[in-house]
């Protein structure tokens, strides 16, 4: 268990809870962080409307462009 200590000041019951939901706050969200799966197995990639499915004139071209 984790202890929080006010050494310095005098912090209303208000601040110390903000600063309490704070701690919480960042130390849920580093528990949640998870790498993102690779995008580039995506099948969404697959499914580009501008760009033509066989190699041919203007397709390095129209990869470029957005969707």
């Amino acid at each position: 268990m984790t202890h929080l200590r006010i050494v310095r000041g005098d912090a209303t019951p208000e601040e110390v809870a903000a600063l309490v939901v704070a701690l919480r706050d960042i130390s849920l969200t580093e528990q949640k962080s998870e790498p993102s799966p690779p995008r580039w197995r995506a099948p969404s990639r697959r499914m580009r409307g501008n760009v033509p499915p066989r190699p041919g004139k203007g397709t390095w071209r129209a990869s470029g462009l957005p969707e």
